[in-house]
């Protein structure tokens, strides 16, 4: 039952990992304060609020695994944030012409956030 109610949230972390670890040589390589609010940053953002509006949902319809259920807030924002981690590790370390970015990691995580404040938003509020 847990895989029908994430359907969605795996569809969606593929899409996710094929747009973020192909290859690409078009990369900015500075760091400045105008990449935290540049198109990729909202990219990141967008993407993974996605991500663990969708994974909240299906953990929270699911009844299998009672914790999860329970606890489908928290863990959703872990396992997205871990998720946003481990692709900016793999970009940097595993993908030519890539490099991993703590810029990234920070709009993956500020991502997360907005999806549990979206689900808050049309759930509980």
């Amino acid at each position: 039952m847990i895989l029908r109610y994430n359907l969605f949230t795996f569809i969606w972390a593929a899409v996710i990992l094929l747009t973020t670890l192909l290859p690409s040589t078009s990369l900015p390589s500075s760091l400045s304060i105008w990449e935290l609010i540049s198109f990729d940053s909202f990219a990141h953002v967008f993407m993974f609020c996605v991500l663990c509006f969708l994974m909240i949902v299906g953990m929270s319809k699911q009844f299998t695994f009672p914790r999860l259920h329970h606890y489908a807030i928290r863990f959703s924002l872990f396992a997205s944030t871990l998720f946003g981690i481990g692709i900016e590790l793999m970009q940097h370390f595993f993908i030519y012409g890539r490099q991993g970015d703590i810029i990234d990691v920070v709009a993956n995580t500020s991502g997360c956030l907005l999806g549990i404040v979206l689900f808050k938003l049309i759930y509980i509020w």
